[in-house]
């Protein structure tokens, strides 16, 4: 399924160029890239490319109306806005909707046909592109008959008058698929105009799948209404004329959309429990035994709700910060998960407090937290603006793996409140932004914090044997290191080994970044970071500018993207000789020195390595590794015997393919092997002593 497109070419060439003539020389490459065509639509805009990955120019200074400063009248520059009403029938598993979408044209071209996602029609069957894709990536599983999901378009008019639509295909996917939709315009959208489209749907929730769906009676409305595609100008995310970003819906991507305003009336039975993006509006209205819930939130780009008859009544707290609003916060819990309720609160409002301190204040006054019931996992661990969803256990031990799991999903997907809500990058098409910055930086919280990863049950911990992990090290593990296949920035739906790497590969890498520049300066880049890129929608060519720039470390930066982002290159450094042999005397009867050599070997990328070395004497000798080549000897004559050598000894490279060649010591050393053995014969002494008393 991975393609060799041109773009990728383009990455491997710049990898090569920062290789042979030193990583400054990518500033210059960058400026000289060539862009590639954009495919043409029959109206004359064009579409993003299919294979849109990373990009590699920075956005121009005035990009989606420049930074923002707080001292306009929105948070971010409003393009659309939605009116929407909605009624939820919880037995068909169904939404009819009205919806007043107006869009407002910031480019310098005419528009006459606007582009649409159908999001929920990726689950109307298995000739959809997301089920295509699964299939190809060896994953047979659909949904059953009568479970599936889709979203049909009853009527669109513009000012009274019909509006012809048909289906599109922006990145050649099957033509069975219907999750972009063209609308034609009778009365074109002239340059800064705006334009309304009145939109009359039905949408079909499919039972639980990639979070969206019902169980029962509990529903997670998600990617249910018809939401307009964004219109790129020139020089927003390498653009060089006007596109419509509009991707099809891929199995393991997500989504991207226009800043706006979101008015919505959610109708539902009165038993209930209603939580939605946003702002409640006063009391429900009671009408025929259903009561309507009024929604209302500016600056986001999406909007998703729950209803459901089974939830026990809510847990509510407020949290505020310096320079944020007071923040009141729900948490949604069906009765046999509220061991989860207290747990997801705190990990809540502990991540606000952190994010907020790290990267900036939190602009919004609301955020839900939902906890599925049980058989509605696929609903858990996913991020709305305002609005996210956790994991939810029956009991929640300290210090297990539920435990942790609820914890860390939650502090995730506040995290994607800052990255994906606020930041807001194209999560099709640079995936890293999102899930990659957010890894990295959740991890970063529980480092900060002391907490590690537990993988075992609670009765291991009460023996004293849980496996307890620094969360840094947890993602090493999971990283592909040996043979990376793709570019952490590729695009989500173009890759060999998944979307996994995005999240562990990413954290790893601006960890291993973090070490060269500094944890001050890398958290003083992210703190601009946000500052200049909220609700601009940046790329990851001005993630790599402003960590240059802000860090004053342009030449670590640029080659850590080259070598990492862009191409996926491996780090593997290694001792490959070391060795400390007496010298003969240069006079009758004086000490003999000892002569110590230590060879390098590199099979990767080359990386700023340092190399320690210890005597016998107690002295040792440190020197840096930092050239093009392939191997290095490193030699001193001392009074004293080396006693060992050890590469990284920092343990600066997580990205590096194995420590275990990093380090040798001229005596054997069996200590490890005998911590292992007894903590193995130690385990088995315990299990008998249980046995014996059962």
């Amino acid at each position: 399924m991975q393609a060799r497109t041109r773009t990728l070419a383009l990455k491997a060439l710049l990898l090569a160029a920062a290789a042979v003539a030193g990583a400054e020389l990518l500033a210059q490459a960058d400026i000289s890239i060539t862009p590639i065509p954009e495919p043409v639509t029959d109206v004359g805009i064009g579409f993003a490319l299919p294979s849109a990955g990373a990009v590699h120019v920075p956005s121009a200074p005035d990009a989606w109306g420049g930074p923002r400063s707080g001292s306009e009248p929105t948070l971010s520059e409003r393009v659309v806005d939605y009116q929407i009403e909605a009624t939820l029938d919880p037995v068909a598993h169904t939404i009819d909707g009205k919806q007043k979408l107006t869009w407002r044209n910031r480019s310098k071209e005419t528009v006459r046909s606007v582009y649409l996602h159908l999001y929920m029609n990726a689950f109307k069957s298995a000739g959809s592109t997301y089920f295509t894709e699964q299939r190809e990536a060896g994953n047979d599983a659909t949904i059953r008959p009568g479970e599936w999901g889709d979203i049909s378009l009853r009527s669109v008019t513009q000012g009274g008058a019909k509006v012809d639509w048909s289906f599109v295909h922006p990145d050649n996917g099957p033509a069975s698929d219907q999750t972009v939709v063209r609308f034609d315009l009778p009365a074109p959208v002239a340059p800064g105009a705006s334009t309304s489209v009145d939109i009359a749907f039905l949408t079909r929730l499919p039972r639980v799948v990639c979070d969206t769906g019902y169980f029962g009676s509990f529903h997670l409305v998600a990617q249910w209404f018809p939401k307009i595609g964004v219109l790129e100008l020139p020089g927003e995310r390498g653009a060089t004329r006007a596109r419509w970003n509009v991707h099809e819906y891929h199995h393991e991507s997500e989504f991207y959309a226009d800043f706006g305003r979101y008015d919505v009336k959610l109708t539902a039975p009165k038993g209930y429990t209603v939580g939605a993006t946003g702002e409640l509006q006063g009391a429900p209205a009671e009408r025929g035994g259903m009561l309507t819930h009024h929604y209302v939130q500016g600056d986001v780009h999406d909007f998703a709700w729950t209803a459901d008859k089974r939830t026990a009544p809510p847990l509510r707290a407020t949290w505020s910060a310096p320079g944020s609003a007071q923040v009141a916060l729900t948490v949604l819990f069906p009765p046999d998960r509220a061991a989860s309720a207290a747990p997801a609160l705190k990990a809540a409002t502990d991540a606000l407090t952190y994010f907020s301190k790290t990267l900036g204040p939190y602009p919004y006054k609301t955020l839900t937290i939902v906890i599925p019931p049980f058989n509605a996992d696929d609903a858990g661990g996913m991020e709305y603006p305002t609005f996210i969803t956790a994991t939810g256990h029956d009991k929640v031990a300290p210090g297990t793996a539920g435990a942790f799991d609820l914890d860390f999903v939650t502090i995730h997907e506040v995290g994607h409140g800052y990255f994906y809500g606020i930041v807001a990058s194209n999560e099709f098409e640079e995936p890293m932004l999102d899930e990659g910055l957010n890894e990295y930086w959740d991890y970063r919280m529980l480092r900060e914090t002391g907490q590690q990863v537990y993988l075992g049950p609670r009765w291991l911990k009460a023996l004293g044997l849980a496996p307890g992990f620094k969360g840094f090290d947890v993602e090493r593990h999971d990283a592909p290191r040996h043979e990376p296949a793709d570019p952490i920035g590729q695009n989500a739906h173009m890759r060999l080994q998944g979307i996994g790497p995005v999240y562990v590969r990413s954290a790893t890498m601006l960890r291993d970044l973090e070490e060269r520049i500094g944890k001050e300066a890398t958290e003083r880049a992210f703190k601009e970071y946000y500052k200049r890129w909220k609700f601009r929608h940046p790329s990851i060519a001005d993630l790599r500018e402003t960590l240059a720039e802000v860090s004053g470390q342009r030449a670590a930066v640029y080659a850590a993207f080259a070598q990492q982002v862009y191409a996926a290159a491996s780090v593997d450094d290694r001792i490959s000789r070391f060795s400390s042999e007496e010298e003969v005397a240069a006079k009758a009867g004086a000490a003999r020195p000892w002569r110590t050599s230590v060879t390098l070997q590199r099979r990767g990328v080359p990386v700023a390595q340092s190399l320690l070395v210890k005597f016998a004497d107690g002295s040792s000798e440190t020197v840096v590794w930092d050239d093009q080549q392939r191997w290095r000897t490193f030699n001193w004559v001392k009074p004293a015997r080396a006693v060992s050598a050890e590469l990284d000894p920092k343990r600066q490279h997580y990205l590096d393919t194995s420590k275990l060649d990093d380090s040798r010591t001229l005596a054997p050393d069996g200590s490890a092997s005998r911590r292992w053995s007894g903590d193995v014969a130690a385990f088995f002494n315990i299990l008998f002593s249980l046995i014996a008393t059962v």
